[in-house]
């Protein structure tokens, strides 16, 4: 090897082994790995930075913004209400919400997919009684699996994809992959469902909404146009909301404190609900329902830009003895109290008549500069911003779907280049204001893309120094000329250089070995290509492999070892049906 190619092979087993033994975040090491590169000579600052104008790169980040439209117009959400239905038994429950997610994470990005399901799972498992442990790695597991299925599944297709372009001019089809990805998770599926009820353990979650004794009381207004009037309380989900309790119903006047399941709905009713803060929160997204506040619609800033804020009222706030409605508490700061918190007691009077006192928790809409303003208020002892999204659009959900539709058909029909359609799709989203561009920029995940990017540039290090060659000779002297070893060889380290950087990185670094393994077995590139995609995907064997099982791995109550019970095999089953089948799809010669 030349002493760039040694150079590169070193950078290369210090970037892993500090990303191994150290938290150092992946952009941060893989950055630095390329800047010594770049510095010492291996790369010219074009090769270098190249990665940043790939169009994969362009194209997971135009898909960013389009699954932020989706969310912010509460599809995802609802998608989530309309597929968790009441299960048979614990194997129905998982099969129940694998099948769909699977089939919906092929066309959204997987991460924002699991995001919004995952306080519906929550949910869902206390409803029915299952151990959430049971369903939160299956959730995750089946997003991993249905990214496997179609060009737009995940960021590493769309990135392989990119490369392959690159290289000979060809890329792969839309729906080219599902030739493997299909048949890979109907086996994943099956295995998970047979399988983790005697791998996974049966856990509560590690942290709960319940750890909080904070009950606040809410009052919500069933919306005439919406979807809820003539359900009965039962039908609309409105009875075992996890969290929640229905405290009664203002009808016409009337109040109805005692109330049925089989209690029909009414256009304008108003529902008195006390409920811990996330509960509450999640209430205000809920289609068909809308705080029962009418001084919403009198707020300066549109609906979208407004945030979430809690305030506790302190003894010197003027307002104290006076109801919210008498003390105009919207004119005299710009928000409006949606729930109030006090000492445990439930509030059983409308919003507007309640007479605060000191030390009542507010829950607040109002605009998002409320909590620097009032944070050094005396009217307040606390004041606190909420994460969270705020309430979505749903009026424009039709359109984020027709928007998301519509891009999906012109890259299927080759009409437009996928980068091309995600980046349309991306631009009306945010002229219809599906989105705002704050709500995009937010979602942007930016050490997601330099990570991408510098491992971009290191694989184009591995490929000019020659080392790609060298590794790939080594390879081949494990394996034979036997092509499915090789390939087996290529799958498995690309899934375990996948348990130490992100899987993007290591299907970047493992391409340019796979197409000189290719070569040197004088064979198409293609079928390693197809096993780099497989094996970058296939991160099931630590919570760390992928981010989708970090976001369960908490609300799972899991430990380090338990995705390994239930990941390792399923790894191996992923790997021998991908061997098996590539070959049967891309064949070897051509």
């Amino acid at each position: 090897m030349t002493g760039a190619a040694w150079l590169t092979l070193v950078v290369l087993v210090a970037v892993l082994g500090l990303l191994a033994a150290t938290g150092i975040a992946a952009d941060a090491v893989l950055m630095a790995g390329l800047v010594v590169l770049l510095l010492a000579g291996v790369l010219t600052p074009q090769q270098a930075f190249a990665g940043f104008s790939n169009p994969g790169v362009i194209t997971i980040a135009a898909l960013f913004v389009v699954v932020t439209g989706l969310r912010d117009t509460g599809v995802t959400q609802l998608l989530g209400t309309r597929l968790l239905r009441r299960p048979h038994n614990l194997r129905h429950a998982q099969l129940r919400m694998m099948a769909p997610v699977t089939v919906l994470s092929a066309f959204v990005n997987n991460t924002p997919v699991v995001a919004a399901l995952i306080p519906a799972v929550n949910d869902w498992c206390r409803r029915h009684h299952l151990p959430v442990s049971q369903l939160m790695m299956p959730l995750s597991f089946a997003a991993i699996l249905g990214g496997t299925c179609t060009l737009i599944g995940t960021s590493t297709n769309l990135l392989i994809n990119a490369l392959l372009i690159e290289q000979d001019g060809t890329g792969l089809g839309m729906f080219e992959l599902a030739r493997v990805g299909i048949p890979v998770a109907v086996a994943g599926l099956a295995f998970i469902v047979c399988m983790a009820p005697y791998l996974l353990p049966r856990r509560g979650a590690a942290i709960t909404e319940f750890d909080n004794p904070r009950e606040y009381s809410v009052e919500m207004r069933v919306e005439a146009n919406g979807p809820l009037p003539g359900r009965t309380i039962e039908q609309a989900g409105l009875r075992h909301l996890p969290g929640l309790f229905l405290a009664g119903i203002d009808r016409n006047g009337n109040s109805l404190p005692a109330v049925s399941p089989d209690q029909p709905l009414q256009a304008d009713d108003h529902l008195r609900f006390v409920g811990v803060i996330d509960s509450v929160v999640d209430l205000q997204k809920l289609r068909g329902l809308a705080p029962a506040n009418n001084q919403l619609d009198k707020l300066d800033a549109p609906r979208r830009q407004r945030v979430l804020a809690e305030a506790v009222v302190s003894h010197s706030c003027p307002l104290v003895g006076e109801s919210i409605r008498e003390g105009a508490f919207r004119n005299r700061y710009n928000a409006v109290v949606l729930a109030v918190a006090r000492d445990g007691e439930r509030l059983r009077q409308k919003i507007g008549d309640i007479r605060l006192r000191a030390g009542d928790t507010l829950l607040l809409e109002t605009q998002p500069t409320f909590a620097d303003q009032q944070r050094h208020s005396r009217d307040f002892f606390l004041v606190s911003r909420i994460d969270d999204p705020g309430p979505p659009e749903h009026r424009k959900s039709a359109l984020a779907m027709a928007v998301a539709g519509v891009m999906v058909i012109a890259a299927t029909l080759g009409l437009l280049p996928i980068v091309k359609a995600a980046l349309a799709a991306a631009g009306t989203m945010l002229l219809l204001r599906c989105c705002t561009l704050t709500s995009a920029r937010k979602a942007l995940d930016w050490p997601l893309f330099i990570a991408i990017a510098a491992a971009l540039g290191l694989a184009q290090a591995v490929q000019d120094t020659g080392l790609a060659s060298t590794l790939a000779t080594t390879f081949l002297g494990l394996t034979g000329n036997h092509v499915h070893a090789a390939m087996a060889a290529l799958y498995a380290c690309t899934v375990i250089i996948g348990m130490v950087i992100t899987n993007n990185a290591a299907a970047v670094i493992m391409f340019p070995i796979a197409t000189s393994l290719a070569a040197s077995l004088s064979v198409s590139p293609m079928p390693f290509a197809i096993t780099v995609i497989m094996g970058a995907s296939a991160s099931f064997i630590t919570p760390i492999g992928y981010q989708t099982n970090l976001m369960v791995y908490g609300p799972g109550g899991y430990r380090f070892l338990d995705f390994a019970r239930l990941g390792v095999p399923l790894t191996v089953l992923t790997g021998l049906l991908s061997v098996a089948l590539i070959p049967l799809f891309w064949p070897l010669t051509g």
